[in-house]
């Protein structure tokens, strides 16, 4: 019999196993969401190196366009005269080519009026005399004074800019008068003369010349002109086409005039010329510091020569 007012007590229920499955499946969670968080951290931080770099490449790209923009205006400048000159210059290598000679020729080198008079005034006593002197070298263009001068007198007056090719089309000044006269007259037309100033002056002055000479000795002539670069050549070739209305076909091997970087070629070019019976005319820049001693042999030449401080080098002027 038990009494009522038992107060033992009495062994508590089990805790449901329910629970257990709910706290395992939050655990779950939040370890799903600590990796997504470092995905999307880890993402985050590649998105915004990939935009650095995408910025950095634009600005590359704008660096390679402008230095690319300044070097072509450069590269533009020091070619300008090169492209005409090569322009012409590969035709007129097809034709030498076509008239090359493989037998290598020797050099003749004919003895110049100096030469001549010197032989005339050093004969041995008792030896016969020549029929008549020898001219002096100054005198050469005595016969043609006249024509020499008149034409000098027509340059100083305006330019006539619709004159025939080979005429001068531009006027000249009275320096440049000077100079012609004292290389026709005084020099005999085989000489040095002072430059003047620029090398767009010494070509109109040669212009002068190369028209005197082509009224002188008609097509039996050529005009060989020694400037060592293209760019000189490009120089000499657009001025004396402006200057005596020319035309690309003017110049070349079988043409009136004759673009020279080496003086080798040049005194070849003019003892083919005398074995022909032509005359050559050799224009020497200013910026060749020298005339070799082949060329003295000729019996006309002009070479420019550079005054104190003057700068006709195109090398300096870069």
């Amino acid at each position: 019999m038990h009494d009522d007012n038992d107060t033992t007590p009495q062994p508590s229920p089990p805790e449901d196993d329910d629970n257990q499955p709910a706290e395992r499946s939050s655990e779950h969670t939040s370890l799903i969401e600590l990796a997504l968080k470092d995905l999307t951290n880890r993402r985050d931080a590649l998105e915004q190196e990939i935009s650095e770099l995408s910025q950095r490449k634009q600005q590359l790209e704008q660096e390679l366009k402008t230095n690319f923009a300044g070097q072509s205006d450069a590269i533009a400048r020091r070619v300008k005269g090169f492209q005409e000159y090569l322009g012409g210059a590969l035709g007129d290598l097809v034709q030498s080519v076509e008239n090359l000679e493989l037998v290598v020729q020797p050099m003749v080198v004919q003895p110049s009026p100096l030469d001549q008079q010197a032989n005339t005034n050093g004969a041995a006593p008792g030896s016969e005399a020549p029929a008549a002197p020898a001219a002096a070298v100054a005198d050469t263009f005595r016969p043609d004074e006249d024509l020499i001068r008149a034409a000098l007198e027509r340059f100083l007056k305006q330019p006539d800019v619709y004159a025939d090719p080979w005429n001068l089309r531009r006027s000249i000044d009275a320096r440049d008068i000077a100079l012609l006269e004292d290389w026709f007259f005084n020099q005999g037309g085989r000489g040095a003369q002072p430059s003047r100033g620029s090398r767009p002056r010494n070509i109109l002055a040669s212009a002068a010349l190369v028209a005197i000479i082509g009224e002188l000795y008609g097509d039996q002539f050529q005009c060989l002109v020694l400037a060592g670069g293209p760019e000189r050549l490009g120089e000499w070739r657009r001025g004396l086409q402006d200057a005596l209305g020319l035309g690309r076909e003017d110049f070349g091997p079988s043409s009136g005039i004759v673009l020279f970087e080496r003086p080798e070629a040049l005194v070849e070019r003019a003892d083919r010329l005398e074995e022909r019976g032509e005359v050559p005319l050799i224009l020497i820049d200013a910026a060749e510091r020298s005339v070799d001693i082949p060329v003295l042999q000729f019996p006309l030449w002009l070479a420019f020569a550079a005054g104190p401080g003057e700068r006709l080098d195109d090398d300096d002027l870069l």
